[in-house]
């Protein structure tokens, strides 16, 4: 970490505006990949029922593809959560918000920024709400 990316301001931790447009950038970058993730899946998922029709079927092949799609279902998912918070977290920049906790109003700690651009919660509270979605 830079010491000119945190700036300390009534108590509250404030971002230099160069930190913030990178971060910016590379969420940016993270929405056009997520999204473009999402659209080769559906073409994807698109051209295995198209191509399913009329076809002699195995039932091996059918439990195969019955795998993929559930796991690509999962990856899916997952990557629809991160664009959720991609989104907030570019709001949250706009908002002046960015580095701060969702839930607790705690500072996130610029090395989860700079791993996780797009957390939102501290590693803690992420940590509970997955252990929390698991259970």
């Amino acid at each position: 970490m830079r010491i000119t990316e945190v700036i300390v301001q009534n108590d509250k931790v404030r971002f230099e505006p160069a930190f913030l447009e990178t971060k910016r950038r590379q969420l940016k970058a993270l929405r056009e990949a997520l999204v473009g993730n999402s659209t080769a899946t559906l073409k994807e998922e698109s051209e295995l029922n198209a191509g399913a029709n009329g076809e002699a079927r195995e039932f091996e092949d059918d439990a195969q593809k019955l795998t993929t799609l559930e796991l690509e279902g999962t990856l899916e998912a997952r990557d629809t959560v991160r664009l959720i918070n991609v989104e907030r977290a570019l709001r949250k920049i706009d908002e002046g918000t960015y580095g701060v906790s969702d839930v607790s109003g705690e500072p996130i700690p610029i090395e989860r920024l700079n791993a996780v651009p797009e957390a939102i919660y501290t590693l803690a509270e992420q940590a509970a709400m997955d252990q929390k979605a698991i259970s």
